[in-house]
């Protein structure tokens, strides 16, 4: 295992959040994807994050696997929570320990906007101090209230910080920290932070910024998804297609779309060989006029031997978005004689529609055969053909 690894606590109710469909707030949608994935999102896109568990309600299961699907390489099984986050930190603390990280990364799910910038700065703090936190200054007025609702006291603001998530240390001190308030019987601690500081232990306040907000409320869910909304601005449409092929060759698994699928042998290919996401990388950068999959990311590079093909869609994507555009839809078909595509559809789908962060409505994707023609047809190898309208400013 890298150094470093990643707990995120998303066991919760999030019955404060409202809502009349019984999601938890942590796999609501938000800006096309459920809000536990922006911090997957973050966190996988960190090479010094060597693997992430999860901490679940165990009744989420089926939200939680579709959520974490693009991101399974890094994903380790998730634990259940207990009956607090305290419990079930120390719960996912527990079930990493067999790995033996040195760092850990400790986050709440609610908390969607984290930022690669604050996981570097936080790890770089825990190179001089046991922990390291995320806060941001106290920038209002305090008071203190009576039961009445009557000022009791105005408190001085000064040095008084808004403690936040991530929170870093060294693994084995947190872990035996939390084991000690255990065994003290201390059940009271509402983030790791304090229980470092009862354990004796110093921990450093790292300046992050007030957008790394905790979705709370229903109102706190509309105001993040107004953040991540476009203004609108004079758009013209660009569509754009990729054809991508990949021969066999002996294996147990192939990558289709951001999934992982078990087969009888797998892709040949110098990155993962996911012929979706290939093809559809190539779709995206026609339709802006970027050249190809092979000029970004040339098969001679040893930097790509191996790699997952969300890094290829993903810099596709970053590429509309710095020239001001939006995916407006894609649409992916594998030509394929097996495996069956029809189980693994809507992970597929939802794997695409978080690298390319837009709603999974705005994705299709479907699978056909060539009726025993062909490469195809002999079961050399798996086609794929993908289309992408692209929204640019005029």
């Amino acid at each position: 295992m890298n150094s470093t690894a990643a707990v995120i606590v998303a066991a919760g109710r999030g019955e404060r959040a409202g809502g009349n469909d019984h999601v938890p707030k942590q796999y609501r949608p938000l800006g096309g994807m459920p809000v536990l994935a922006h911090s997957l999102c973050a966190l996988a896109r960190s090479p010094q994050i060597g693997a992430i568990q999860v901490i679940i309600h165990p009744d989420d299961r089926r939200l939680y696997d579709a959520a974490v699907a693009p991101y399974s390489d890094r994903v380790v099984e998730p634990v259940a929570g207990g009956n607090s986050r305290q419990e079930s930190v120390r719960l996912g603390l527990e079930a990493l320990e067999a790995s033996k990280p040195h760092r850990v990364l400790i986050h709440d799910a609610a908390r969607p906007f984290l930022s690669p910038d604050l996981i570097a700065r936080l790890l770089t703090a825990l190179e001089s101090t046991p922990g390291a936190i995320a806060a941001v200054p106290v920038a209002d007025t305090l008071k203190r209230a009576a039961t009445d609702g009557t000022i009791t006291q105005t408190i001085d603001r000064a040095n008084l910080w808004r403690a936040q998530t991530p929170q870093a240390f060294h693994f084995a001190a947190i872990l035996d920290a939390h084991r000690r308030a255990l065994e003290a019987g201390k059940s009271g601690f509402t983030d790791d932070a304090a229980i470092a500081e009862w354990a004796g232990l110093s921990v450093q306040l790292v300046p992050a910024s007030s957008n790394n907000v905790k979705l709370t409320t229903a109102e706190d869910l509309a105001l993040a998804e107004h953040l991540l909304t476009p203004a609108p601005s004079p758009l013209e449409t660009r569509n754009g297609t990729g054809f991508d092929v990949h021969a066999f060759a002996a294996g147990d698994h192939v990558w289709l779309c951001g999934v992982k699928v078990a087969h009888s042998h797998r892709l040949e290919g110098h990155s993962d060989a996911d012929v979706g996401l290939h093809a559809l990388t190539d779709a995206i950068l026609g339709a802006i006029g970027d050249g190809d999959i092979g000029e970004h990311f040339p098969p001679s590079d040893p930097a790509w031997q191996g790699a997952s093909s969300r890094h290829f869609i993903e810099d596709a994507a970053a590429r509309v978005r710095k020239l001001g555009g939006r995916i407006s839809n894609v649409d992916v078909t594998l030509i394929c004689e097996a495996p069956k595509v029809g189980p693994h559809r809507l992970a597929m789908r939802q794997a695409i529609a978080t690298f390319l962060q837009i709603d999974i409505g705005r994705v299709g994707v479907k699978a056909t055969t060539t009726e025993g023609l062909g490469l195809v047809g002999r079961r050399e190898g798996i086609a794929a053909m993908a289309s992408a309208t692209v929204l640019l400013p005029s």
